[in-house]
């Protein structure tokens, strides 16, 4: 039976003829002479592609072979790159961001025969500050009350802790908060700390008395609380309410909250009380913080005696310049150093004391797990502490010439022996209040960091230049005070040490070069030392608009010509 096609054609089914044999399409058959077919013979092989064939074969019926594949790619590849010969390997180094090693010590080897050759200009200190207030400028005008002041609302006592000039902020806040809640203001207690260890007591700071006369008629400021009140209390302290306010409160909590404990209790007591009060604040209360910053708050008479003498033998070994000499404000103690955690020069010897420093001052604070430090960054970002060697050399190229008398304030200078020797080198007239004072003189200050840093912060007042060198209260409120007394001028050097880590982190700079690079940051100074008071900002450091006023240098002469 034969099969049939399931489409039919033309109506009628019929039978398929058989397939056709197929064929291989590696035979071709060939006509002979005879008129037969006969196949065609493959061509021969050659031995590589017997090989080939075979290699190809074995891969083909057993495919675990295929797992060799990459080590025999890897085989060929090292037999094939093996024919070659590279005698020059490349090396990869990782190279450190510019700014961000201490190379300082090298620059200034290199440039310190050029610097001392150098006679070019003038000695700085005598042509420093062209910045003139062609407007007028700024005079001290804080208004005291010549009125009575109303009944108290009750009694508030504050402990002010810190260093010397963060009880000086909590004074003058305490001085603003007592009159703004019609409050009487107890003598501030200095809280003793573990770091400053310094016992002293108000008085032995500050001129008490003429404290309290100047303020008479705006704030009254006791010594003690009266007994009867202490007396509801245990005539203990601790008893007291205690508020912990928040740091930058506003005045207004002040008024809200503080106010009516106030009159329920008749005595409070705020502790601490550093940086419990905002910048910001009404001109009433602005005026009672200048009031006791500016007027109020002068040394106690041993300091001011001592800090007046220091001023006067600093201007006397500066006579070559008009009795005009720099203060330089020096924050290279062991403690800031291994706060900073910047790294320096000193080696293994240096990373034992930083890392025991820390320890000792900071438990467990920068070993916390997960905490990165990176010392290149920090300098960078310019927050590293200047060494004696960089400021030594900022100064020279600021124009300033080896006779330039210098008054250096600080405490105890780490390794003293070798980072304050370049700096001696640049600067021979070099002092500092042990250098100036007698043992003697010294004696009744020296265990109170203190009454120590308050000599130093009169010599620096005094000076016709400041250069700060690190922040912090001390050059802050120097700042402020320097512009009090200077005409709104603060006559201040702030360099810029993001742009210092990368001029002296580099090893092609010339003398010249870095020389016009300073002398332009010190311009720099002179065109920002005139600032005034913007929101945020600290009345301490920028006493203008609010503690002085603007005088029309053109209208005042005008009005004396006409008298």
């Amino acid at each position: 039976m034969h099969p049939y096609n399931r489409l039919p054609s033309s109506g009628h089914t019929t039978p398929s003829p058989p397939a056709s044999p197929r064929r291989s399409p590696r035979l071709r058959h060939i006509r002979t002479k005879t008129g037969r077919f006969s196949p065609a013979q493959p061509a021969p092989r050659t031995f590589a592609q017997r090989l080939a064939w075979i290699f190809l074969s074995v891969l083909l019926r057993r495919q675990g072979v295929f797992l060799f594949a990459p080590l025999i790619y890897i085989s060929g590849m090292i037999l094939y790159f093996g024919t070659f010969s590279f005698d020059i390997v490349p090396i990869i180094t990782h190279r450190p961001a510019p700014g961000s090693v201490y190379r300082s010590p090298q620059l200034y080897a290199r440039l310190l025969p050029e610097m001392d050759a150098d006679n070019s200009s003038v000695d700085a200190i005598s042509t420093i500050w062209r910045s003139s207030n062609k407007g007028g400028e700024w005079k001290p005008c804080v208004h005291r009350s010549t009125e009575g002041l109303p009944e108290s609302n009750g009694y508030i006592f504050v402990e002010a802790n810190g260093g010397l000039n963060q009880q000086r902020i909590s004074i003058c806040n305490a001085v603003a908060v007592a009159g703004y809640l019609n409050a009487t203001l107890v003598i501030p207690n200095f809280h003793y700390h573990s770091i400053w260890k310094d016992p002293s007591k108000f008085g032995d700071i500050f001129d008490e008395e003429y404290f309290v006369n100047t303020l008479k008629n705006d704030v009254r400021v006791v010594e003690k609380i009266p007994e009867y009140l202490m007396e509801r209390f245990g005539s203990n302290m601790t008893n007291v309410f205690n508020f912990r306010i928040k740091a930058w409160s506003s005045i207004q909590y002040y008024g809200d909250v503080v106010l009516p404990k106030l009159l329920e209790e008749q005595v409070i007591r705020i502790s601490p009380f550093a940086n419990r009060l905002s910048f910001d604040a009404p001109p009433a209360v602005q005026r009672l913080r200048c009031l006791a910053n500016y007027e109020a708050l002068r040394f106690s008479s041993p300091i001011l005696n001592l800090s007046e003498s220091l001023v006067a033998r600093m201007r006397k070994k500066s006579i070559m310049n008009g009795g005009k000499y720099v203060s330089i404000h020096l924050r290279f103690e062991e403690d800031m150093v291994a706060f900073s955690c910047c790294v320096f020069d000193g080696g293994k010897q240096e990373r034992d004391d930083m890392v025991a420093a820390r320890e000792r001052g900071w438990k467990g604070k920068f070993t916390k797990p997960g905490r990165v430090i990176r010392p290149g960054a920090i300098r960078i970002n310019g927050k590293c502490p200047l060494t004696p060697l960089e400021v030594g050399l900022m100064l020279r190229g600021m124009g300033f010439t080896k006779n330039t008398s210098i008054y250096l304030a600080s405490g105890k200078i780490y390794d003293a022996e070798k980072t304050m020797a370049p700096l001696r080198e640049m600067f021979p007239n070099l002092h500092t209040k042990e250098t100036l004072a007698s043992e003697e003189e010294l004696s009744p200050f020296k265990n109170y960091s203190s009454r120590m840093a308050a000599i130093d912060y009169t010599a620096c007042l005094h000076s016709e230049v400041f250069v700060t060198t690190q922040g912090g209260n001390f050059p802050h409120f120097l700042l402020g005070h320097r512009r009090y007394l200077y005409g709104g001028h603060s006559k201040t050097i702030k360099p810029d040490k993001r742009k210092l880590a990368l001029l002296f982190d580099s090893t092609t700079i010339g003398w010249k070069s870095l020389k016009r690079q300073l002398q332009s940051m010190r311009s720099h100074s002179d065109s920002k030392a005139v600032e005034l008071k913007r929101p945020n900002d600290s009345i301490y450091s920028f006493p203008c608009p609010d503690c002085m006023c603007h005088t029309n240098r053109t209208n005042d002469s005008k009005s004396s010509s006409a008298t």
